[in-house]
């Protein structure tokens, strides 16, 4: 018997004005379909706290040591299902929930500008359109310097590079809570297996840049 990989979604409490985030009842939704009996799947709220996100992703990667995490955040410009590529360090100035944002404006002092996911969204992209599902799916490479991209940089960090971040639009705008949780039980199956090509990959001798797509 093979033993389950532990995968870990993460979706965002209300921010703002906003009585619900979309991202948390998305990610509700999946815990409900599942990610089949080979997936160990545990979800989290995640408050839109900047220090909440610095003290909570350390403890859920030791915690747990997940094959990968998949953080959702909903965003008032997507209509799409977006998958981003990158997170990034630098320019966090707007205050969260607390009314807090960190003194460096960064994530981790002295880290690099950007740090790839170990997944080339693009791939992962093309095979979610392929599959034919009824939700529009996007690649993005801007997050957009707030939690989502906070959350996003940190985990990458910490999780060497084996993270996801994915944008949903608001609910039914277009597209509701079933909807978005079908979607994630899709993008979520097709990353993990990128994700197990690219480890196959990664051990051939020989070939040193595989790991890195842009």
């Amino acid at each position: 018997m093979t033993t389950q990989k532990k995968v870990i979604v993460t979706g965002f409490t209300p921010f703002g004005e906003d009585k619900i985030n979309s991202s948390w009842e998305a990610v509700k939704e999946l815990k409900r379909l599942g990610l089949g009996k080979s997936v160990d799947l545990h979800v989290q709220e995640i408050p839109v706290e900047y220090e909440a996100v610095h003290d909570l992703l350390p403890s859920l990667w030791k915690q747990h040591q997940p094959k990968l995490v998949v953080h959702v955040g909903m965003s008032w410009k997507a209509t799409t299902v977006t998958l981003e590529q990158c997170g990034h360090n630098t320019g966090y100035e707007r205050k969260d929930n607390c009314g807090f944002c960190p003194a460096c404006h960064c994530c981790v002092e002295g880290g690099p500008d950007t740090i790839q996911s170990v997944l080339d969204m693009e791939a992962v992209c093309q095979r979610v359109r392929d599959s034919g599902l009824k939700v529009a799916v996007s690649v993005s490479k801007d997050a957009g310097r707030y939690l989502c991209d906070y959350s996003y940089y940190t985990s990458l960090h910490l999780g060497e590079r084996r993270c996801a971040f994915v944008h949903v639009p608001p609910l039914d705008k277009p597209y509701s809570s079933k909807e978005l949780g079908a979607a994630l039980q899709v993008v979520v199956t097709e990353m993990l297996q990128l994700l197990t090509k690219v480890e196959r990959t990664e051990k051939q001798p020989h070939n040193p840049s595989c790991q890195h797509h842009h």
